[in-house]
This record gives C-alpha cells, sequence and structure tokens, in this order.
C-alpha cells in the first residue's frame, strides 16, 4: 500500500473518520490497528519482526530502568548493549547476509579459489532501515538518561509503527514523538488545512515529477548510444527525481499527520541551495543526518579529539551512511564521497579562519557555491543511482570524453524544466521568505493560480500507476 494509490485513500479516509470520532485512548488504539494492517499489506509475514523489534525495545527501556533503580548500572549497560546487538543483528540478516556473503567469497575468487556462496532467499522488508534506526534511538536514549521509558505498551508500539512514516520516515525520535502519543491531540482547522496542503504537495512531488523523470533516467543509464550530454541530463533529472520522490513521501507523511494532530519533524529544508558540504547533510534527509551525527559521529569521538580524529570519524560515519543505503559497494563509495567533501571542507575552514569567515561573502560568490555543491552532490548521484562501478564510470567518462549536444538531449532538458518549473518557483518563494509554510500565507489569486497550474498538471501528468518510493528498497 502505497501513498499515491486509491487503496491509501479509501484507508486513509476510513481511518481518519473513525480517528475523528474516538477519545484519546481510542485514537492509539486505531492507529497501532491500522498501523500493522499498513504494513502487513506488503507481506503479513515481516508484521511479526515489527512486532519484534517493538517489544525488545520498550522491554529493554523498563529493564534498564529497573537495573538503575537497583544500582545495577553494568546490567543497565548490558541490557542497552543486547537491545542495539539484537536489532542490528535482524537488519544486518535481512539486509546484508547475502552482499557480504558474495563479497566473502568474491574476495577469496581473486585468489584463485572458485568456491561458491551460500546465498539465502531473503526478502528485504519494507521500512526495516527506518523503524529499526526509530526503535533504536528510544533505548540509546533511555541508557542515557535523556528520556524516561513508558510503561504503555501501545503507545509505545504505536510510536514505532505510526503508518504515516513508518517506511520511508522521517526517522522520529522517541523524545518528541512518543509525548504526542502519551496526550491527547488537538485537531484544528488549520492543522487540517495545512496537513492537507502538504500532503497535496508531496504527491505533485511524487507522481508529477519524480516518476515522469524516472522513465528519463531509467531509460539513459547504462543504456548503449548514450551521450555524454545525455548522461548529464539524466544525472540532473535522478537529482530532481530522488528530491522529488523522496521529499515528496515525507511531505505526504507529516501532511497526514498533521491532519491528526501530530507534529513530525522536517526532513528537507531546500537542501540543493546548501553552498557546503556541511549545510547539505543539514538541509538533506535531516532527520538520518542528525541520528547518525547523535548516535554514531559523536560518540566515537566527533571533532573533540584533533583534525585526523574528526576526519577519521566523519568517514566511518559516511560509511555507515552509505551502507544504510544499501547493500551494495555504490552505496558505500557513495558515503565515503560525502566522507570526503565533509572532510574537505572541515579542511578547508580550519585553514580559512572558521565556519563563519568561510561563509561570508556577496550573493554571487554564495550562489557560485551553490552551484558547485550541487554538482559536487549530483557527482555522487552518480554512484547512488548506477547499479555498477562499471555503469557509474561509464555515466562519468562519457560526460567529459563522450560529449555530443543532440536532440535527444536537448528534448530531456526541455522535458525536465517542464515538469519541475513548479518546485523551483515554489522553492524560490520559500527561499525568499524564509519559511517552507510560505503557500499557505499568500493572498487568494496567487494560491488559486497555482492550485490551479498543479490541478492541470495532476490530470495531464500524473502517473496513477502508484510507483514505489525509491527509499522503500532501504
Amino acid at each position: 500500500m502505497v501513498f499515491n494509490s486509491l487503496v491509501f485513500l479509501v484507508f486513509f479516509a476510513v481511518v481518519y473518520a473513525a480517528y475523528r470520532l474516538l477519545p484519546h485512548r481510542g485514537q492509539n488504539w486505531l492507529l497501532l490497528v491500522a498501523s500493522y494492517v499498513f504494513y502487513g499489506w506488503w507481506d503479513w509475514r515481516f508484521v511479526g519482526l515489527l512486532a519484534a523489534t517493538s517489544f525488545f525495545s520498550w522491554g529493554s527501556g523498563l529493564l534498564i530502568r529497573r537495573c538503575r533503580e537497583q544500582g545495577n548500572e553494568r546490567g543497565a549497560w548490558w541490557t542497552s548493549f543486547g537491545n542495539i546487538a539484537l536489532n542490528l543483528g535482524i537488519l544486518g540478516f535481512f539486509k546484508y547476509y547475502n552482499f557480504f556473503a558474495e563479497s566473502f567469497f568474491a574476495l577469496f575468487g581473486h585468489f584463485g579459489l572458485g568456491l561458491e556462496p551460500r546465498l539465502l532467499g531473503i526478502v528485504l522488508p519494507v521500512g526495516i532501515s527506518f523503524y529499526t534506526f526509530q526503535a533504536l534511538s528510544y533505548s540509546i536514549d533511555v541508557y542515557r538518561g535523556q528520556l524516561e521509558p513508558t510503561r504503555n505498551w501501545v503507545d509505545f508500539f504505536a510510536f514505532v509503527a505510526f503508518f504515516p512514516q513508518l517506511v520511508a520516515g522521517p526517522i522520529e525520535r522517541a523524545g518528541h514523538l512518543l509525548p504526542q502519543m502519551e496526550n491527547p491531540r488537538e485537531v484544528t482547522g488549520e492543522k487540517v488545512r495545512g496537513g492537507a496542503w502538504l500532503a497535496i504537495w508531496g504527491l505533485f512531488k511524487k507522481v508529477v515529477i519524480a516518476d515522469n523523470l524516472a522513465t528519463m533516467v531509467d531509460s539513459t543509464y547504462g543504456a548503449a548510444g548514450a551521450t555524454g550530454a545525455m548522461g548529464l541530463m539524466a544525472t540532473y533529472a535522478f537529482a530532481m527525481q530522488i528530491y522529488c520522490d523522496f521529499s515528496g513521501y515525507s511531505d505526504m507523511a507529516r501532511g497526514l499527520a498533521r491532519m491528526m494532530g501530530f507534529d513530525l519533524m522536517e526532513n528537507f529544508r531546500l537542501p540543493y541551495l546548501a553552498a557546503d558540504p556541511k549545510e547539505f547533510w543539514a538541509r538533506w534527509h535531516i532527520s538520518l543526518s542528525t541520528w547518525l551525527k547523535d548516535y554514531i559521529y559523536i560518540p566515537l569521538g566527533g571533532n573533540r579529539r584533533g583534525a585526523r580524529r574528526q576526519t577519521a570519524n566523519l568517514f566511518a560515519t559516511m560509511l555507515l551512511g552509505g551502507l544504510w543505503h544499501g547493500a551494495a559497494w555504490t552505496f558505500v563509495a557513495w558515503g565515503a564521497y560525502h566522507g570526503a567533501l565533509l572532510a574537505g571542507w572541515h579542511a578547508w575552514v580550519r585553514g580559512h579562519g572558521g565556519a563563519k569567515r568561510s561563509a561570508e561573502g556577496d550573493g554571487g560568490r554564495l550562489w557560485a557555491r551553490r552551484v558547485a555543491m550541487f554538482h559536487l552532490v549530483c557527482l555522487g548521484w552518480v554512484f547512488f543511482r548506477a547499479g555498477s562501478f562499471g555503469e557509474a564510470w561509464g555515466v562519468i567518462s562519457g560526460t567529459f570524453c563522450n560529449w555530443a549536444w543532440d536532440v535527444r538531449a536537448a528534448n530531456m532538458a526541455t522535458a525536465m524544466l517542464l515538469l519541475c518549473w513548479p518546485l523551483w518557483a515554489v522553492q524560490a518563494l520559500q527561499a525568499r521568505v524564509g519559511s517552507l509554510e510560505v503557500v499557505g500565507k499568500l493572498s487568494l489569486v496567487p494560491r488559486t493560480v497555482l492550485y490551479l497550474v498543479m490541478a492541470l498538471m495532476f490530470v495531464w501528468l500524473g502517473n496513477t500507476g502508484g510507483g514505489a518510493f525509491i527509499y522503500f528498497q532501504f
């Protein structure tokens, strides 16, 4: 069941109507049941996996508190460690077993040992990376003393399985979302209107922009006869596709949740306006970047132990971030690439008087840095999108060595402009005003024009096939 399908529209309409009629405790029971139905729609076999992740994290929180009350700090540590190991073990088995098995036996093959790996017919449970990280953050925060564990299992299970953001985020923290589960929510007309706009805007980005760009990208990447210009246009198109696909899901998740009285964190903040690598990760997939920072980068030492240690910590964090995205060496390379960008940026800052001075400059210099950063991000997207290093190298080398601007490349550029101009217009307004909520505050005439344009593009260009979101595979 995906947001961009008729089945989900009916599902949400029924759930929402019942939700508005029920008291607080009844709403939480409804959210729990609805979330498990929503998740089980893909494959009921993995509902038990979701429940197990929730149970172990919820139970670990209570056990950590009991150990602390008894003065057993060692028991609290082992409980936290055991829950982390168990949940990461489940994630690792389903997501990485075949990957590491193939890589291990391929290494033996380089030394002349023709061994066959024993692969398993494992199906990757949708959203496992997201809900595992969400559950883990709870038990870690309880162990750190930053959060009191909850005794109410219904609230906690509903927090982990909350269907608007279950399978592709944002990765919520218990300190933010769990209190909203525990306390009554107020659904106001403003929240309903704002949430509906977010959901519609996210749907527009997905079915009008992302799904149409996907056709262009899929037909070009790795295709025989594609020129360097076509590869470049396809890379630009993929940059827009993955942004609209993923931020579209986050917008829909936030919008649907807001209509029910919940507030989910922003996951994207105009990331392609970033002027440096650090700013990019403060704007892109914010829930993951802050998770990696708080639970990996800072515990490793962050920037507290000198420049060399900071560089190593950045690489380790981004390598794990790349591997989180998928079980393939191209994702590891993508993570290493962003680790190198971050390490290089911090080194440059240290050599130029600190971050404040490094960010100085007039509008022309700022836009030059933004353009440069966008192209550095696009270079990384080549590895993210390509199915192999050979395909990635073919796109990169073709861009520089097989340049030929022809009618096919021109058509791709024109199609991208026609699809993306509403996105760029809205984001230009958001950037100018400094608020992502600016559309709802427009006067009647420009807001009506925008809605009319979106409606026409929905009718003319909307992909009604219910295509899966890119991040479902992660």
